[in-house]
């Protein structure tokens, strides 16, 4: 009986993996015509960054004309930019599906990748030194490309290492920070509640979804961060409202916790705080 139960929860795992590499394969076929848009200058390119001893950084890097800043964004999970189809990255993630609208919103995109030397990044990861040398590499990079003014963005697992790159980091060229769907659940390592959010000294926007339902994002321990953020010269929260036909993993990127067919809208309302 055990021995039933047991398989039957990993055939249902394995369902729900199909199903998500499914909607996923969907996405991307659905968006192949979109993939190079008129207002984009040229197709992007993904470079590979020195970071450390023998260790690069991918970055993907795309220009606007006339920017009014640079996004450096971070996806959440483990950090997957997805393949560079046609000079476009092909990766579900809320952020990367999203680029095309920082750059409709007059913003060269710059998207933080994993190093050569590490598969996934885990939550610890985004915490470490070894990342803050890669992050500090990424934006290094942009500036060599750009001299407008660096906003970093991260979502998900990506909220973990904006903010401590924010905390850690000097740096005149950056604007402020953007947490997306951030990491709040106390038992995960990184979870911006255990952060130093009070040595934060840049403009800080935090952008959640009323009805994320994952366990390590609840909505209800959102709210106590900008009491945090008390060095913070600009903060607000925005509680996004909108979307629909969220499908999959209550934690992956096509449910509420990646904004699902609001990606536009929420985007809008990130760059309009932005320019104030």
């Amino acid at each position: 009986m055990t021995h039933t139960r047991t398989w039957g929860a990993r055939g249902v795992e394995r369902c729900l993996c199909i199903i998500t590499s499914r909607v996923r394969l969907v996405w991307i076929i659905a968006n192949l015509a979109t993939l190079t848009l008129p207002f984009h200058l040229r197709a992007g390119e993904l470079a590979r960054v020195p970071s450390r001893d023998g260790v690069t950084v991918g970055v993907f890097w795309e220009a606007t004309a006339k920017p009014l800043g640079t996004v450096l964004l971070f996806p959440g999970g483990q950090g997957n930019i997805g393949r560079v189809v046609n000079g476009q990255p092909t990766s579900g993630n809320f952020l990367v599906r999203s680029h095309a609208e920082f750059l409709r919103a007059g913003y060269n995109v710059a998207i933080m990748g994993k190093p050569s030397n590490h598969e996934d990044l885990q939550f610890a990861d985004r915490i470490s030194d070894w990342h803050l040398r890669d992050i500090g590499a990424a934006i290094e990079f942009a500036k060599s490309k750009s001299a407008a003014p660096i906003w970093l963005i991260g979502t998900s697992r990506g909220s973990i290492s904006v903010a401590h790159a924010a905390i850690h980091l000097r740096d005149e060229r950056l604007a402020g920070i953007v947490l997306t769907a951030s990491v709040v659940a106390y038992k995960f390592p990184g979870a911006l509640p255990k952060q130093k959010l009070s040595e934060i000294k840049l403009p800080t926007l935090i952008v959640h979804h009323e009805k994320d339902d994952c366990g390590a994002c609840r909505p209800h321990e959102v709210r106590p961060l900008l009491n945090q953020l008390t060095s913070a010269p600009r903060k607000a929260l925005i509680m996004v409202e909108g979307g629909h036909s969220p499908t999959g993993d209550p934690c992956e990127a096509f449910h509420w916790h990646g904004f699902v067919n609001y990606e536009r809208e929420t985007i809008a309302m990130i760059t309009r705080w932005m320019q104030q």
